[in-house]
């Protein structure tokens, strides 16, 4: 089992130093959470619960890091932590910005880099980048074919429904296969996953759910006739951490990687900053360490 550790609501100055912990600490991976605003005029109802009125779970003066600084920020203190999205919205770009951006992370780490992707939910988010929202799935499923064509190095281009991009070059290319996870449940979002992606990722889920999640993803693959091939499934489970439970997820569900949190329930604070004093990631220490020994080291 791979343990990727959330690194949401974090204070952003600490997030380096965390993924240092991390790394040194034996686990697998850091994902990173890439919301871009929050509009004071909020009209897009959130997907997700527990809000019944359509918010987000999270307070407006929450800070998200943008992805890639960030990324860029942990691969220069770490040497074998993987980095990814959770999730990245990619549509609300242009292509070729994030084509560039990724290309040049994975490099810069590597090849330490995979890009979580999903289609998003915020209309003012598309709104003010300019970005076409009402055909963000569709525009999805192209950009993940187009992102393989312009990662591979030389004479580049794509020719498709969407995208229109002539021959050029764009250096410096990948020099491994970058990774590409979709994020999401809905039906749309398991069956981009398992038609053009390496990988899902789910969210914290009962066992109960993580059943159902899991058989559905399993169910395309085999529609794409992609059963038995290479692809991750990561997903958290809200049950009492264990050894036990994280190899029964392995073994009978197939779950390759467990989102994990292992300083849930410890006091954060939400931007780094509290009272003018700047909280030390030090904090985050013994929880990494702890989770590290009992579990991470025996799975």
């Amino acid at each position: 089992m791979r343990f990727w550790c959330s690194t949401a609501f974090i204070g952003s100055p600490e997030l380096p130093n965390v993924a240092r912990m991390l790394d040194g600490a034996g686990y697998h991976g850091a994902l990173i959470s890439g919301g871009i605003i929050y509009p004071r005029n909020l009209r897009t109802p959130y997907p997700y619960p527990p809000h019944p009125d359509g918010r987000p779970s999270w307070e407006p003066e929450t800070p998200w890091p943008d992805s890639w600084v960030l990324i860029g920020a942990m691969a220069a203190v770490t040497e074998r932590l993987q980095l990814s999205n959770n999730i990245y919205i990619a549509p609300a770009r242009p292509i070729l910005e994030v084509a560039r951006q990724v290309a040049t992370a994975s490099v810069l780490s590597g090849g330490r880099v995979g890009l979580g992707l999903g289609a998003g939910w915020m209309r003012e988010e598309f709104d003010l980048l300019g970005q076409d929202f009402d055909n963000r799935g569709p525009r999805l499923n192209e950009m993940i074919q187009a992102l393989r064509e312009l990662w591979k190095g030389g004479w580049v281009e794509w020719h498709g429904k969407f995208y229109e991009i002539p021959s050029l070059m764009m250096e410096p290319h990948p020099e491994s296969r970058v990774p590409i996870y979709c994020g999401g449940h809905s039906d749309v979002a398991i069956k981009r996953a398992a038609r053009y992606c390496d990988g899902w990722i789910g969210r914290a889920y009962t066992w109960d759910e993580a059943v159902h999640y899991v058989g559905k993803v399993k169910q395309r693959l085999a529609e794409y006739g992609r059963e038995g091939g290479p692809f991750e499934i990561i997903i958290g489970l809200y049950e009492v951490p264990g050894v036990d439970l994280y190899r029964r997820a392995e073994e009978e569900l197939g779950v390759t990687g467990m989102l994990c949190m292992p300083w849930a329930g410890m006091e954060q604070a939400s931007s780094g900053q509290q009272g003018g004093r700047k909280e030390s990631a030090e904090r985050y220490r013994a929880p990494i360490n702890r989770f590290a020994e009992q579990i991470v080291s025996r799975c």
